[in-house]
This record gives structure tokens, sequence and C-alpha cells, in this order.
């Protein structure tokens, strides 16, 4: 699984003759053979990466599953010591929801694509089934929900399935909602469907009374920017409860509970309590944000706690003790727990070793028995949460963008999302590579880290916010350089002087003395090291000044408003005066004088907000370039890529060979062979 989890590019694929650029000879399509002793091979590093769910087996005390997000299932056998990867080859890696059936282990149901509403979240392909264990599995339908947030599987019949669809992150559609299945899959009905607008994100119910079941439904909408700024909000939010297994529902309108557009909700119910006892975080509008109990089966409802920490849709996840209905866990930045039922709260768990905790498990015959799964990983506790396992055993990291430097043997760098940056060896002295081989390199999480060419001892970074720094691996020390102290981090766009994304491009000419550039709605040019910054183009995104209809624009207006980013840039490789650049909201903008003059260059196939992830320049022509169109936060999962070979007068796709259902993230033109291409798409 190395490389679907290092690069977070599910496979690469060779373009041969549709790739072929109009200057470049006709060559004939690559056989097979001459590639087919290559193999990937997992470098690492094994630090964690975010983990979304996790679940025991209660009669194996040992054995403990869980789902990442962006590195399919995972199986320990000895809690937590040694982890092996399952579910390596499928149509998703990124898991939403994880069940072992409680009459027979050798079943699991994972549920794919993430619920948790962030930029980098990664959609699915609906729901994998196994009857192994996790050895092997097979897709069991509800492929165009694409985000799938709980499984509950009856107690006693494996074959009896309930599943929470949040349905598409970025547009309407009518797979979502609260699906049934009494045949293990092969057929499911819709039993629980609010609108096209809103799905369902958590089920809770007491397997002693399974007939009673409470849903969670969730109103919300991402946009093609980085919209922290916005609540995922909406009237179809709710509670609804069913009392016969989940063939009909009723909207739970206890006296209460808050009213209004309400964000995400998590529930847990209490064994033993047939059902009586509910819990639930709420995201409300403020004063109504908290931790709510009922004790007669919804109809009254009680807010605990204000606390922010316990409600947040980032999280929304309650685990009930499962000997003790007021002992309860909510997960947070840390694990909270309340002791008295919600009145007062304590952390149970939170930095040093994670921090954001989605997930937590509980053996019911052995309560001290526990997986959490957080931004670092599962880690297991047999002791109460007095020790816990290493998340240093999980090569489950996501890693956006990877560089590598010139020594011999080459290291590779990069940012991984929410654990820090990585510097590690692509061999090691030893026949492997070790611990000793790999180690941070300053910068922030997730975003560019490339060396300096000709100096592997300086390493630059981008980060959140506009961050950029400058790590010495000589002296250890990391320099803030960015072009501008104040961070822009989630804050809305026509706030701040300069705006950015959930990842920000770093990159070094190629040619000269390698100047340094940095983009935000403009773009930036060092030379120096980033001692002293230049801004070497105008705004890039086509914001119009005195722009209305800024607080909660349409596609047009949020262009218009500012909204949108530099979100790659390529300096050529062959002249020194060519810088191209592609924004966030669809444009591509090309200087031929170093950044003293721009034109728009965007082709017609390109739509508002399709996302240039990357542009490709030929090593054999300051003319052609290949770009790269992220069409999904248009709701598209289609590719789209481009070429051009006259400074883009002209374009045409090169879409043929790619799979219809996936979006590109990624063209690369090879350094040595004219016309080849490499691909990356989001499986």
């Amino acid at each position: 699984m190395g490389f679907k989890v290092l690069l977070n590019i599910l496979w690469i694929l060779i373009l041969s003759g549709f790739s072929r650029s109009q200057d470049a000879p006709a060559v004939s399509p690559i056989p097979e053979s001459s590639y087919a002793g290559m193999q990937w091979r997992l470098v690492g590093p094994f630090r964690a990466g975010w983990a979304t769910v996790a679940a025991g087996i209660p009669y194996q005390p040992d054995t403990f599953y869980f789902g990442s997000a962006g590195g399919g299932v995972w199986k320990t056998i000895d809690a937590g010591r040694t982890w092996r990867g399952l579910m390596q080859h499928e149509t998703a890696s990124a898991i939403g929801a994880l069940a072992i059936a409680p009459s027979n282990p050798l079943i699991i149901y994972a549920g794919t694509g993430q619920v948790t509403m962030r930029y980098d979240d990664m959609a699915g392909d609906g729901v994998f089934r196994s009857e192994d264990g996790g050895e092997t599995w097979s897709n069991v339908g509800l492929k165009a929900t694409r985000h799938i947030g709980s499984i509950l599987i009856d107690p006693v019949d494996p074959q009896r399935v309930l599943v929470a669809a949040l349905g598409h992150a970025f547009g309407p559609n009518p797979e979502r909602g609260v699906f049934l299945t009494t045949d293990g899959g092969q057929h499911w009905k819709k039993v629980l469907y609010v609108d096209d607008k809103t799905g369902a994100v958590d089920l809770a119910s007491d397997p002693s009374k399974p007939k009673v079941i409470y849903a969670a439904m969730w109103q919300m909408r991402q946009h093609p920017w980085l919209d922290y700024f916005q609540p995922q909000a909406g009237p179809g939010s709710g509670i609804y409860k069913s009392t016969d297994g989940g063939n009909h529902w009723a909207r739970v309108a206890g006296r209460g509970l808050p009213e209004g557009p309400l964000d995400r909700i998590g529930l847990g119910v209490p064994n033993g309590s047939a059902g009586s006892i509910v819990y639930a975080t709420v995201v409300a509008p403020k004063g109504k944000k908290g931790f709510y109990r009922s004790d007669d089966g919804g109809k009254i409802w009680r807010l605990l706690n204000e606390d922010r920490e316990i409600a947040d849709n980032y999280f929304s996840r309650i685990t009930v003790s499962p000997e003790n209905p007021d002992i309860v866990y909510v997960m947070g930045r840390s694990i909270h727990v309340t002791m008295d039922g919600g009145k007062t709260f304590t952390i149970m768990k939170g930095s040093p070793g994670g921090d954001d905790y989605h997930f937590l498990w509980i053996n019911p015959n052995d309560t001290d028995r526990m997986i959490t799964a957080s931004d670092q990983g599962a880690v297991v506790t047999v002791n109460g949460g007095k020790t816990w396992s290493s998340w240093y055993n999980q090569p489950t990291g996501q890693l956006y963008h990877v560089a590598a430097d010139d020594r011999f043997p080459y290291h590779i760098y990069s940012g991984q999302q929410d654990n820090g940056t990585v510097e590690i060896a692509s061999r090691g002295p030893y026949g492997v590579i070790e611990e000793r081989d790999w180690h941070p390199v300053g910068g922030d999480e997730r975003d560019y880290m490339v060396p300096k060419s000709g100096n592997p001892d300086i390493v630059f970074g981008s980060g959140l916010g506009g961050y950029v720094s400058r790590s010495d691996e000589n002296t250890r020390q990391v320099t803030n350089i960015s072009p501008w102290p104040v961070s822009s981090y989630g804050a809305r766009p026509t706030t701040v002087r300069y705006r950015y994304t959930w990842l920000t491009p770093l990159v070094f000419s190629p040619l000269g003395d390698h100047p340094m550039y940095f983009a935000a709605q403009v773009l930036f040019r060092s030379s120096d090291d980033g001692d002293h910054w230049d801004i070497v183009s105008p705004d890039l995104t086509a914001k119009k000044d005195n722009a209305g209809d800024c607080q909660d624009p349409d596609l047009a207006a949020a262009r218009d408003c500012g909204y949108g980013v530099i979100y790659s840039i390529a300096p050529s490789p062959v002249s020194e005066d060519v810088i191209w650049v592609g924004t966030d909201n669809g444009l591509i903008q090309l200087s031929t004088d170093k950044g003293a003059n721009w034109k728009d260059v965007t082709p017609e196939a390109v739509p508002l907000w399709g996302r240039i992830n990357s542009i490709a320049l030929s090593p054999f022509s300051e003319h052609a370039a290949y770009a790269a169109v992220d069409l999904h936060r248009l709701d598209r999962f289609e590719p789209l890529m481009l070429k051009t070979k006259d400074d883009g007068k002209t374009w045409q796709t090169i879409n043929d060979g790619i799979p219809v259902d996936q979006y590109v993230t990624v063209v690369r033109a090879d350094p040595e062979r004219q016309g080849l291409l490499y691909a990356g798409t989001d499986r």
C-alpha cells in the first residue's frame, strides 16, 4: 500500500500515445514489459496519520481495527503493538464508518468517505463488506452516497444493517439519508430521507433493545473555496427516532432541543437503557450549543453543558460506557469524560500523544480496554487510559506534495497532514529505512517542503495562513520568513490583506540563481532565501473592486469578491523569463518577462472554480504546458487535463485513458523522454 499512503495519489497512469505533444516525434505506446519489473516500495515514515473510526472484538481482547482518512482499514492482534494493512487495494481508501457484526466478528462493514467537513475531505465509493475478518472485501453498494458517517449492525442478524449516508459534500443529491439492507448489502432501501441537501451522519441504539434507534441528520454544503468561516447548518438538521428497527422514522421534536438551523449532531445511547436515555452534542446558535440529555426517549431534553469544546462539527462523536450510563466520553481536541451524566467534564486524554480525537471504542467485557482514533492515528490502552500504545507504527500519513534533493541516496521531503514535516532517506545505510533515517525539518504541516538546490541542509516550507519557514539542518533552527507576518488562516477573504487556502505553493526556479516563489492572490519572489520578498504580479484571481454580495456569494460573486487564490506555480525549465500560475477559481496566467506583465490564457474548457491543481511545463519547449484541473469541489468527479504548445493561445484536452469517474490532481512531464507524461488521480 506504500504509494497510496505516502503520496495520497492512489495510482499513477503513464500517458503515452494520447499525451504526445504536437512538437514531439511520434512514438509507439510504451509496452508493459518495459516497466513490468518496477515495483512500488514503502519508504515511510511510520508516523501515523488521521484515524477516523475504530472498533474491537469483545471476546478477542487484543484484536482491534481502525479506519484511516486515506489509508484503508488496519488490524492489530497484539493490542496495538503492530498493525497490518487491510482493504489496501479497493476503489476507496477514506474510511468514514466501521462496524463489526456482534454475532459474527468475521463479518465487517466499512463505509467509505470522510464526514468531517474539512477542505481536504476525501470521498468514498460506498459500503464494503468482508466475511473473513477483513482479509478480502466486496463492494455492496451505495456508491453514489460518497460520504458515510455511521453503520449499525443488528446484534443478532449480521445481514440486517443500517447505514447513515451524508451524501455529496459539494452539491445536492438524492442518495443520502439512512439506508437499510436485510440481505447483507445485496439490496438497499432508503428508510429516512429529508431532502437532497440533508444527509445522515450518526446512528445510536441500545443493543439490548435494537428496535429503538436514533439518527442524526445534517444539512451541510461545502464550497470550492476554503469556507471555514461559513456555518455548515440548515433547517434539515435534526434528530430522528425509529421504534421498529429502522423501517420507519419520526423527527424528535422534544421540549428543550434547540430550534432553528442546526449544525452537526452526535448521538449516544447507554447499554441497558432500552433507548430511553439519549445523549446528544448539538452545534447550534450561541446559547444553545452544547451537551444534551433526555431520560424519556427524546420527549424532554436538558442542556447540561455549554462548553464549546464539547460540541463541534469537526468531532461530534459520543461513546457511553458499556457498564455505567452516566459515564460518557465526548470526542474533541481532547477526549472529555463525564462521570455524572453530563453535568461536569474532565479531560481523559489529550496532548502530548495526540490531539483532535474522532472516535473511541470500549470493550464491553473489559472497559479498561479501549481504542481511540485521532489525527495521530489509532492507539490502544489495556489499563483504562493509564498508558497507550505507540502511533509511530502506522504508515498512514497523508502527504500532499513531495520533493527530493540531489544527494545520493536522495532524501524525500514533505509536509504531513496534522503531524508536521518529514525528511526521509530513500534508502538506509543498513539495507532498510529505520527511525534514524528520518526527522522533521521545520515548516508547519501538510504543505510544500522544498530543499535548497545545491544545499539540502536548508529546507523551506509553507504552512497555514501564509506561513513560510527556513530550516537549517546544521543548527536545527527554524526561521519564520513569511512575506507578511499576520496569518489569515480560516478568515473571511474580504477581511484580510493576503489570502490563502488549505495548501500554499512554494517552488524554486530550476534556472539561474533559483529564485523562490510563493503565492497568495499575488505572486511573491525572493532571491535571498526569504530574507526579502518582492511582489511580482497584481491580483491574478480576477477580483473586482467594489464587488457586492460578498457575505454568502454564488460562484461568480465569490470570484468578484476575491475568494480565490493562486494554487499552483510553474517556473519554466527552459527560460528564466517564463512563469505560469494557476488559481483555485479556474484561471491560468502567464508571464514571459519574469512577472512584469501577465496574460490570462485560461482555456474555455476550464469552468469557474475549476481548481488548477498543477501545471507542468515541457523541458523541451518554452511554449508547451500541461494543466491538471480538479473539478471535485464543483461536485464533478471527472478528469480534465489540457495541453498547449503555443503559450496558451490554443488548448486541447488530453483525458483519453483516464477513468471517467476520477478527477486528476497532478500532471508531470518526464524530463528525459519527450511526450511522456504522468498523471495522478483521486484513486
